[in-house]
């Protein structure tokens, strides 16, 4: 029974640094891992929560795996890509030694405007999941599922 209630809260821890190794390692990846560091401390308090949010997501998902239908399913899916992608839109902008070669330059220039945007809107989507989750699980626990 312990081990039942723990799955859900490791899983969760595990996706919540899975997503904080993707940022620092995307930003390691193409600027290297003092740059990727600064960031970090720099945006902290819009990287945290959106790790936090999709950790909690696959928290509720894995305690509810068993009766999750494929709405729910997409949801996670759709909001832990939002997350991952919202992280790596924020400072892709740094890739402006590339993406003028491949074309891009007007994303670059989008994506330094919009930032904090994008951040916000990745917040927002695990909000919309956790809250879709919550009310999952309450239904399944007044018999409605």
């Amino acid at each position: 029974m312990e081990n039942r209630k723990l799955k859900p809260v490791i899983y969760g821890a595990l996706a919540g640094f899975g997503v904080l190794l993707f940022y620092i390692g995307v930003l390691s990846l193409f600027q290297g891992n003092d740059f990727a560091f600064s960031q970090f401390s720099r945006l902290w308090y819009w990287i945290i929560p959106l790790a936090a949010g999709f950790g909690t997501q696959i928290g509720l998902y894995t305690s509810i795996a068993s009766a999750a239908s494929g709405a729910i399913n997409a949801e996670v899916a759709a909001s832990g890509t939002v997350s991952g992608g919202s992280m790596v839109a924020c400072c892709s902008h740094f890739l402006l030694n590339i993406i003028p070669i491949v074309g891009l330059s007007g994303l670059a220039a989008f994506l330094m405007t919009y930032q904090k945007a994008i951040f916000g809107i990745g917040i927002l989507s695990n909000l919309a999941g956790i809250i879709l989750l919550l009310n999952h699980k309450r239904k399944m626990k007044g018999g409605k599922c």
